[in-house]
């Protein structure tokens, strides 16, 4: 089937044209002809699949017609609820892109910046509204915010915001939204407290499930590296300087870890940015616009700042901690194979992630192979650790300019390593440092 072959308006079919979409996914063709007739849905789906189209275009024709009745200000007439900043940007910029030719206005509201914009905004008028929870709700309470025109409303990634701690304040928001209206309801997965919320609110719906989460998608080479915590940097770094590696994400399990391995790839010469919820708006906005525009080619993330990035073409995502929760995983490498392209999935995997490891192969149902052969091998022996690692720092600073040595070996080991030694050296008294 293609996009022409759906009942979709003229200015929409031009905008998709533009962009090169001409055979929708399988979500949107399962969803888009029964959202068009107004129904509800319950759509099972992750990241990666062409849900936001499936949701968006609907939207978008329905308002086309339903605009053209409207006289005076602009009424907000769609609200779409993501759980985090870059998400929710993505999400609107589909929507400005697919109803170019529309002259609707789409409006994207979030936590963390100053909201005097976005009150300006709203001010002059919109018809469509993405937002996170905690900023709309605190919109609606200073009244700059009235939902009682909504004619559409999407939940998106519901599973995220109970995750995220924000199902409170969704199910206050829905409390001022009108009952009559076209609810879509999006989740990866299904845990209890979500279905129950998916009950409450939707009406008779078309239910779409997609790719379900205990299947990774076929086309990502998967494969594991067994290493020691403490060489896992060193095994990264080793396989960033492979310039075949055209991009890649990082996924840091903590803040602060995220931090740790930036700074140690800049130390060895690799250009990297960190992308996490410490850091503002403007600077996670920076660093992902740099990632997608290729000027920088290694962005290291958090699971929360990583759920909205959409970026095509992706080369490889390193699972440089493995998650806790398994279905995280299959999250994380959804980055890479999107739209029907191929993708390089990597996992370093220590001692104590085991057990870890062996939780995500029973959901997916697949062994990943393990790459027996690289220079940082699992050792449990903390004196062969050392012994490993010592060798491959000398090396390391063999190869290292003169002016850069002691910058790159000495921060290197204050922020990875536990501690130095010295030894006299063969040659005399000169001392060498040495890894931990």
């Amino acid at each position: 089937m293609l996009f022409e072959n759906l009942d979709i308006i003229e200015p929409i079919q031009r905008a998709l044209k533009t962009e090169g979409y001409t055979k929708p996914t399988p979500i949107q063709e399962k969803a888009i002809p029964a959202l068009l007739k107004g129904k509800d849905l319950l759509g099972c789906a992750q990241t990666g699949t062409g849900k936001t189209a499936a949701f968006a275009i609907p939207i978008l024709q329905g308002l086309s017609s339903e605009s053209k009745k409207l006289i005076g200000k602009r009424q907000i007439q769609a609200l779409i609820l993501a759980p985090t900043r870059e998400l929710a940007i993505q999400i609107g910029d589909s929507f400005k892109t697919y109803g170019r030719h529309l002259g609707l206005k789409t409006l994207v509201i979030y936590g963390g910046v100053s909201q005097n914009p976005q009150t300006k905004a709203l001010g002059i008028g919109v018809d469509i509204l993405v937002a996170t929870p905690g900023r709309l709700l605190d919109l609606i309470k200073q009244r700059f915010v009235s939902l009682n025109h909504i004619k559409h409303f999407v939940l998106d990634e519901a599973d995220q915001m109970l995750d995220m701690g924000m199902i409170e304040d969704v199910r206050k928001i829905i409390k001022y939204i009108p009952d009559t209206r076209q609810t879509l309801f999006f989740s990866a997965t299904m845990p209890k407290e979500i279905g129950k919320l998916a009950d409450s609110i939707l009406k008779d719906p078309v239910k779409v499930a997609i790719t379900p989460v205990s299947s990774t998608v076929e086309i990502i080479d998967q494969s594991v590296y067994y290493v020691n915590q403490s060489n896992k940097i060193h095994l990264l770094i080793h396989l960033l300087k492979n310039k075949s590696i055209v991009s890649a994400l990082v996924f840091s399990r903590t803040k602060h870890g995220a931090n740790k391995i930036v700074k140690s790839l800049e130390l060895a010469g690799l250009n990297a940015q960190a992308i996490h919820g410490n850091k503002s708006q403007n600077a996670r906005q920076l660093a992902l616009n740099n990632f997608k525009e290729g000027k920088i080619r290694i962005l290291v993330a958090t699971d929360i700042a990583a759920r909205g990035i959409d970026i095509d073409e992706l080369s490889h995502v390193i699972n440089f901690d493995l998650p806790e929760v398994p279905e995280t995983y299959v999250h994380r490498i959804g980055r890479t194979g999107r739209a029907g392209l191929g993708g390089i999935a990597i996992a370093f995997c220590s001692q104590d992630e085991k057990p870890l490891l062996q939780g995500i192969q029973k959901l997916i149902s697949k062994t990943i192979p393990v790459v027996e052969e690289h220079p940082f091998p699992l050792i449990e022996s903390a004196t062969e650790s050392k012994k490993v690692i010592n060798r491959k720092s000398s090396a390391t600073k063999s190869n290292t300019p003169k002016h850069r040595r002691g910058a790159t070996a000495g921060s290197t080991k204050k922020n990875w390593g536990k501690s130095s030694k010295s030894r006299n050296s063969s040659k005399g008294n000169r001392k060498e440092k040495k890894w931990d």
